[in-house]
């Protein structure tokens, strides 16, 4: 034997009789309600999946008033995207049935320009199926699964504080005032994949819109429970299965009336929901006007005008009902201006009664005040705007949907890096040349 060979066995003897060392498992991170396990190599990254997992989860729970009773964990792997692998799509989420039970699997590429309600969609729709399929054990392997609605994503919201109620409002006016609002039975068969950045935002609208008007069914709650439960076995006719769980949707007229009221209801704005400060200034000014009928023709004066028409019989009960909208006002009012809309209310109340004294001067005194707060809030929007445009630390992704969208259009088209692609594009070669 020569040296040479002798030297080659006696390595492979040597690695023979060495200990197999085992790979590193993957570093991953468990959620507080221990149903998601992430894994990344990024500590920061998976921590901010697991508590927003957590949250999505609760709001889900809070909106169909339901108990955490989850059985199959979901796994999330999170990484950055590869350069070696551009055609990694952002989210893909496996679904399948194996020998020891269910397995769901979210695989999550976080590009720089994701946003948090993007992930959390994707979080949603595996917490959904955990949901849907936590009774259906005996599932054969390879069964395709049944994805939740998109109207039922996009419809429940995260907490109220994050909710932008005045975005909802401006989306929804805009049909409602024009009455080119859709048929609750085209909007369920809807695509918003296939729709641009404005018909993606009603589209949301409208599917919140939905959702609230299924909870204020009776037993609104309990029914949508049983629907998501039931959605395995859904049938292709979405507003068949609604009618299943909500029978006040199984007459066309009466759930077309009924989803028209709601979407109407919404675009007026919640009850809850402050005024801005200018339009607190508007409604105060609408409020202020009173229309008082002076021998003959209606006439319109504003409340500083009182000595025109204070003498006029029909000017008590304009004047009454100015006090009331006052009131009416000071509960929505920005509360800047509260403590000046009761004093204009308890005005109109002492003029009611025909009592002028000193009237006029503590209307100047409110003039001036309104002036001032006006000058002082509009001074405050403009440092406001000024601070965002030139000292934020960061965009505010408001045009994020927009921006992605022009990205896109000016990127050429990314090739696939697989063999059999590298493969064609090499035979593709000198043809194009």
């Amino acid at each position: 034997m020569t040296p040479v060979a002798r030297a080659r066995l006696t390595v492979l003897c040597v690695l023979a009789c060495a200990p197999a060392v085992a790979p590193a498992p993957p570093e991953r991170s468990v959620s507080t309600s221990r149903q998601f396990l992430v894994y990344g190599a990024d500590v920061r990254l998976r921590g901010a999946i697991c508590d927003l997992a957590e949250t999505t989860k609760r709001d889900v729970l809070q909106l169909i008033d339901q108990r955490d009773e989850w059985t199959t964990p979901i796994v999330v792997n999170a990484q950055y995207p590869q350069a070696n692998l551009p055609e990694t799509p952002r989210a893909a989420l496996s679904f399948a049935q194996t020998g020891f039970g269910l397995k769901l699997q979210l695989d999550l590429t976080i590009a720089s320009d994701a946003t948090q309600p993007e992930v959390r969609r994707v979080i949603l729709r595996a917490i959904l199926l955990e949901m849907m399929y936590r009774g259906e054990t005996n599932l054969p392997a390879g069964t395709a699964y049944v994805p939740p609605p998109d109207w039922l994503l996009d419809g429940i919201p995260p907490q109220q504080s994050e909710f932008d109620w005045g975005r909802l409002i401006d989306v929804l006016g805009a049909p409602v005032t024009a009455r080119k609002i859709p048929p609750l039975e085209e909007f369920l068969r809807q695509r918003p994949d296939l729709l641009d950045a404005p018909g993606r935002s009603l589209y949301r609208a409208y599917s919140f819109a939905l959702v609230e008007l299924l909870l204020h069914e009776p037993e609104g709650r309990r029914r949508l429970t049983r629907f998501i439960a039931d959605l395995p076995s859904a049938s292709n006719d979405p507003m068949a299965d609604l009618g299943a769980h909500f029978p006040e949707l199984i007459n066309a007229n009466s759930a077309e009336k009924a989803w028209n009221s709601r979407i109407a209801r919404l675009a007026t704005g919640q009850p809850f929901q402050l005024l801005s400060a200018e339009e607190t200034q508007q409604k105060l000014d609408e409020v202020l006007g009173l229309k008082i009928f002076d021998a003959g023709p209606q006439r319109r004066y504003q409340l500083g005008e009182f000595p025109k028409f204070i003498r006029n019989a029909s000017s008590k009960l304009a004047l009454a009902q100015s006090s009331r909208g006052l009131s009416a006002l000071a509960l929505r009012a920005n509360p800047i201006y509260r403590p000046m809309i009761y004093e204009y209310a308890r005005i109109a109340t002492l003029l009611a009664r025909g009592k002028i004294n000193g009237i006029a001067e503590r209307l100047a005194r409110l003039s001036a005040s309104r002036k001032g707060i006006a000058t002082t809030m509009r001074e405050i929007g403009d440092y406001l705007n000024w601070f965002e445009a030139t000292q934020s630390p960061g965009p505010s992704g408001a045009f994020a949907d927009y921006m992605k969208a022009a990205e896109l259009a000016a990127q050429p088209e990314q090739k696939r890096r697989d063999p059999i692609s590298l493969y064609l594009d090499v035979l593709e070669t000198p043809f194009q040349n």
